[in-house]
C-alpha cells in the first residue's frame, strides 16, 4: 500500500474513534438538566429500581416518601466510638454512629434531608460532589447561618446526577471532620448504561489521631495520623468482605482523611477504575491495575470479577497505613540482640523480669514470643495473659499490628482487610479461613527440591 494513502486512512480511522468518544461522552452526561422535570419521576425503591449497597461495619440512612420527595433525617450528635476491640473514644458523629449511615438514593429523586444539630457547637452539611443549588451547598457562613446547638435545617433539592459521593461537615471542619463528621451518598442510575454488580460495597477512608490511653480524638494533629480507618473501622476490627467465583464485584470508595492519599491495594486480582466522584469514566477509557490512589476528597469505583478463590488482602499500600498508633519514639531493634537489654531492664522494673526475655526480634515474631503484654489483638495464650502485669498495658490502646490468621500472625492492621472468595457462600453461616487445596500454599523447601533445582545454600 503507499505510504501516503496508509498514512491517511490511519488518520481518518484515528478521527472517527475521536469523534465517537466524543459523541459518546456527549450521549451520557453526568447530570441531568437543570430545568429537568424530576416531579414527573417515581422515587426510586431499593430492590426494585436499585441494589442497595453494603456499607462494611456500618448502615443505611432509613427514609420515607412524603408528597413524592424522599425523606431523610440526620442527627449530628457526641457519639462513643469503638475502633476495634480495646480501642474507644468520644467523637462526633451522625444517628449515633461513626462514620454517619450511607445515604442512598436514585438520579432523579428530589429529597428532603433534615439535620438537627445536638452537639454542643454550631456545625453544617455540605454535600460533597453533588450538583445543586447554591444555598443547599452547606458551607456554614458563606452558603447558609451555621446549625446552631439544638437547631434543625432543611436541605431539599433534586439529585441530577449519580456516583458515590460523600457529605461531611463545612464549619470548623478541620475539628468537625476529625472527630467523624462525615458519610457516603450512593446515588444509583436512573437507567443503568451496564449491568450492575453481584457484590457492591462501599467504604470511607479517614485518619485518626488517638493518644494511647486518650478517650478523645486530637483534631489539631496535622500529620502524625496513627489511626488509619475503613469505615471508621481499624484492622482487626474490620468486617472482612464476600463474594462467590465468577461473581462481578465493585469497591465504592470516598477519601475524607484530613491529610493522606491512599493507594488501594487488592491481592490476586485486578480491577478497573468504572467511575470518580466526577463522572462515569467510558469503557474505553478503564485500564488494568491492581493498585490504585484515592485521592483526599474524592471516590473511586474498582470493578472486577472475583476470579480466583481464597483469603485476599485489601489494603493501603502506605506501610505505616496498616499499623496503628505507632510509637515512633521507640528506637530501631531490627537487627539488635535485645537479650543485652534484658539483665539492666529487670533490675531498673522488676515487673519486667515476669514477662520473661526474647522481647524484639522485629515485629513478624510476636506470635512467638512468650509473655508478651495482654494487649488486645495480640495473638497470646490464655495463660500467658494471666500472668502478664496488667500495669504494664496502657488503657485503650491497640497492638500497633495484626492479628491471628490462619498461619500464625498476620502482621498488618489498620486499613486492612479481606476479601473472602468462595465457590459457594450458605447463607447465614459464617465464612472462615480458606481451605488451600492440597499442593497450593508455600512451605519450607525440601532438600530434595534444593538439590533437584541446583540451588547451594
Amino acid at each position: 500500500m503507499n505510504p501516503n494513502r496508509r498514512h491517511l486512512l490511519l488518520g481518518a480511522s484515528a478521527g472517527m474513534v475521536a469523534g465517537a468518544f466524543a459523541r459518546s461522552a456527549l450521549a451520557a452526561p453526568r447530570t441531568l438538566p437543570q430545568d429537568a422535570d424530576t416531579a414527573s419521576l417515581r422515587p426510586g425503591e431499593p430492590g426494585a429500581d436499585y441494589q442497595p449497597v453494603i456499607t462494611p461495619n456500618g448502615t443505611a440512612l432509613p427514609f420515607r416518601i412524603v408528597d413524592g420527595h424522599k425523606v431523610f433525617h440526620l442527627i449530628a450528635g457526641d457519639v462513643e466510638h469503638e475502633f476495634a476491640p480495646g480501642l474507644r473514644a468520644h467523637c462526633y458523629g451522625f444517628n449515633g454512629r461513626v462514620h454517619g449511615p450511607t445515604i442512598e438514593a436514585v438520579e432523579g429523586d428530589r429529597v428532603r434531608i433534615y439535620v438537627t444539630n445536638r452537639l454542643s457547637v454550631p456545625t453544617s452539611i455540605h454535600w460533597h460532589g453533588l450538583v445543586l443549588p447554591n444555598g443547599m451547598d452547606g458551607v456554614g457562613g458563606l452558603t447558609q447561618r451555621p446549625i446552631g446547638p439544638g437547631e434543625t435545617f432543611l436541605y431539599q433539592f433534586p439529585l441530577r446526577q449519580h456516583g458515590t459521593y460523600m457529605y461531611h461537615s463545612h464549619h470548623d471542619e478541620m475539628a468537625q471532620m476529625a472527630m467523624g463528621l462525615m458519610g457516603l451518598f450512593v446515588i444509583h442510575p436512573r437507567v443503568p448504561a451496564e449491568p450492575p454488580p453481584e457484590r457492591d460495597y462501599a467504604y470511607l477512608l479517614s485518619e485518626w489521631k488517638i493518644a494511647v490511653g486518650a478517650r478523645r480524638p486530637d483534631p489539631n494533629e496535622m500529620m502524625d495520623f496513627n489511626v488509619l480507618t475503613l469505615n471508621a473501622r481499624t484492622a482487626p476490627g474490620t468486617e472482612h468482605l464476600l463474594a462467590r467465583v465468577g461473581e462481578r464485584v465493585r469497591l465504592r470508595i470516598g477519601n475524607l482523611s484530613a491529610m493522606s492519599h491512599h493507594p488501594i491495594h487488592l491481592h490476586g486480582h485486578n480491577f478497573h477504575i468504572t467511575a470518580t466522584d466526577g463522572g462515569i469514566v467510558p469503557p474505553g477509557a478503564r485500564w488494568p491495575e491492581v493498585t490504585a490512589l484515592v485521592p483526599t476528597g474524592s471516590t473511586r469505583d474498582f470493578e472486577f470479577t472475583a476470579n480466583e478463590p481464597g483469603d485476599w488482602p485489601l489494603h493501603c499500600h502506605m506501610t505505616h497505613h496498616v499499623m496503628t498508633q505507632m510509637g515512633h519514639g521507640l528506637p530501631i531493634l531490627e537487627g539488635t540482640d535485645p537479650s543485652l537489654f534484658d539483665e539492666a531492664l529487670e533490675r531498673a522494673v522488676p515487673a519486667y523480669a515476669a514477662m520473661g526475655s526474647g522481647m524484639g526480634h522485629g515485629m513478624g515474631d510476636m506470635s512467638t514470643m512468650p509473655g508478651m503484654p495482654a494487649m488486645p489483638g495480640m495473638p497470646n495464650s490464655g495463660a500467658a495473659q494471666a500472668a502478664t502485669p496488667t500495669a504494664l498495658v496502657p488503657p485503650n490502646q491497640l497492638a500497633m499490628v495484626g492479628t491471628r490468621g490462619p498461619f500464625g500472625f498476620i502482621t498488618m492492621g489498620g486499613m486492612f482487610t479481606v476479601l473472602k472468595v468462595r465457590h459457594s457462600l450458605p447463607e447465614g453461616q459464617a465464612v472462615g479461613w480458606y481451605e488451600h487445596p492440597k499442593g497450593t500454599v508455600a512451605t519450607r523447601a525440601r532438600t530434595m527440591d534444593l538439590e533437584r533445582d541446583g540451588i547451594d545454600l
